[in-house]
């Protein structure tokens, strides 16, 4: 095989759905490599007299089938496809050798030059699949430096600083995506790969700005705040923007911050999506509730402290008869208690919640702009919170945390008014 060296090796994608693969041994290599040749629905039979726990799991399961022996000559007769890497090397040279004889691509894990295919560095992106082969300039393979490079790509291509354009017809519709608390880092990788797809980026005030300045020009960005209202309400006028844009066959992306369906209004965009027969993809986003505390050095939950949290908006004071919130069963909650949009309520919030029997010291933390350069904390009881919010001039956006795991958590992260 060394004549073969000096040359490179030839990409090539195998299609190997109801096409017969061998494995021979089952160890970790073949732990690794199975679960791909799985999902490219081959018929794979594993040849080894042992296997990994793993290894079995796929064999009990129906996705490989097993025989329980060493390799045999013969094994590899109408195999498209050859996986050796038993621990065997004799056994190792002769499936090789068979492969050889019966001109069937063979991969080979303790000898690579034996071999007659190599297996790439193998990532994916959405419905990308990225394959590196990389040589050292002698003619021999280099794998760490081909998963480097593997890595490389796939990172980009799911955080979106790789662009990839579709150059075929795309389905046009809207994505909304939850940006995160605020730190730009923190949306998912999905996210930002469909805003650096989108033709128009509808973003609201709080979503993660930052991305903004990464899009292409072309990228057409609208401020939802400054949306022209006219006669409709906010919403409205948002809902119709979206419709208008996608029927114009735009990608459309709706940027808001946190998660969209945590108090971000997000079913009701989906739903005026849908009585207008606009394709819509939900994006999940990493809600404040759990992220700016945890920023702040807060569990929301903790062993031996609280068993439950409970997100409660703060919109509408509690004497509002617009408020669907039951105060008395909160009050009676022991778990912790996260207020969001609830800053310039929180004073009559905890009044409510001391005069349905929450104990008025309980330990009350405020985080300001949570996640980002700007984030800080100011920590108070339940009596003294609203008078501390007023006198540290805590402002939105900012997530209250009410309950025992305030003192169970570090001030350290982020700055604290004492």
């Amino acid at each position: 095989m060394a004549e073969h060296a000096v040359h490179p090796a030839y990409p090539v994608g195998l299609r190997l759905s109801g096409r017969r693969v061998v494995v021979v041994g089952g160890g970790q290599v073949a732990q690794r490599r199975l679960p791909a040749l799985i999902a490219a629905g081959a018929d794979i039979v594993l040849v080894s007299p042992s296997a990994t726990a793993s290894v079995e799991a796929m064999a009990d399961a129906g996705e490989i089938r097993w025989e329980r022996r060493a390799y045999a000559d013969g094994d590899l007769t109408d195999t498209w496809y050859a996986l050796v890497a038993s621990d065997d090397t004799a056994a190792n040279d002769a499936a090789s050798a068979e492969a050889e004889r019966t001109r069937t691509w063979c991969v080979r894990s303790d000898d690579a030059d034996a071999a007659t295919a190599w297996t790439p560095a193998t990532g994916r992106s959405e419905d990308i699949t990225v394959a590196v082969l990389t040589t050292d300039g002698q003619g021999g393979r280099d794998p760490r430096h081909s998963a480097a490079v593997r890595d490389a790509i796939v990172e980009g291509l799911r955080d979106g600083t790789l662009a990839a354009p579709h150059h075929r017809t795309r389905t046009p519709g809207v994505a909304l995506v939850g940006g995160g608390p605020g730190d730009p880092d923190l949306i998912t990788v999905r996210g930002r790969r469909l805003l650096a797809e989108a033709d128009v980026v509808i973003a609201d005030r709080l979503g993660p700005r930052d991305l903004l300045d990464e899009l292409p020009p072309h990228v057409e960005v609208i401020d939802a705040a400054k949306i022209p209202y006219g006669r409709y309400m906010a919403q409205e006028a948002i809902n119709n923007a979206l419709i208008e844009h996608a029927k114009a066959g735009k990608a459309v992306v709706r940027l808001k911050g946190g998660d969209p369906f945590v108090f971000g209004r997000g079913m009701e965009e989906a739903q005026a999506l849908a009585a207008e027969g606009i394709a819509c993809t939900v994006v999940p986003g990493i809600s404040s509730s759990i992220s700016v505390p945890g920023a702040a050095g807060i569990p929301v939950t903790h062993r031996g402290v609280a068993h439950e949290f409970t997100v409660v908006s703060g919109h509408v004071a509690p004497d509002d008869e617009r408020s669907l919130v039951d105060w008395a069963a909160v009050a009676r909650l022991r778990g912790t208690l996260v207020l969001l949009m609830a800053v310039d309520k929180i004073g009559a919030i905890a009044r409510a919640l001391i005069a349905h029997g929450k104990d008025p010291e309980t330990p009350v933390a405020l985080v300001q702009e949570g996640t980002t350069a700007a984030q800080r904390r100011v920590d108070a009881t339940l009596a003294t919170v609203g008078e501390r919010a007023e006198a540290e001039d805590v402002r939105p956006p900012a997530v209250i945390v009410i309950g025992d795991v305030v003192a169970v958590g570090t001030a350290g992260t982020g700055s604290s008014a004492e």
